[in-house]
């Protein structure tokens, strides 16, 4: 069935989504602390990335949404 493949691809990119998000929020926690192994330039394009992700996939399930 196609629906299998299609499914299991949105759930990769879901957990890709998760995985960037927590790299960023792990990056502003180290950030906050002054830890001199992370620069603030890196942490704000991890969170760049991790909202864009995050956009995408909402706007895929929107998409979803609407088709149904």
């Amino acid at each position: 069935m196609p629906h299998h493949g299609a499914v299991a691809l949105f759930g990769h990119a879901l957990r890709t989504v998760s995985a960037a998000q927590n790299a960023a929020h792990q990056l502003q926690k180290e950030v906050s602390l002054d830890s001199s192994t992370v620069s603030i330039e890196e942490t704000m394009i991890a969170m760049q990335r991790s909202n864009v992700g995050f956009q995408m996939a909402l706007q895929v399930r929107n998409r979803v949404v609407q088709a149904y």
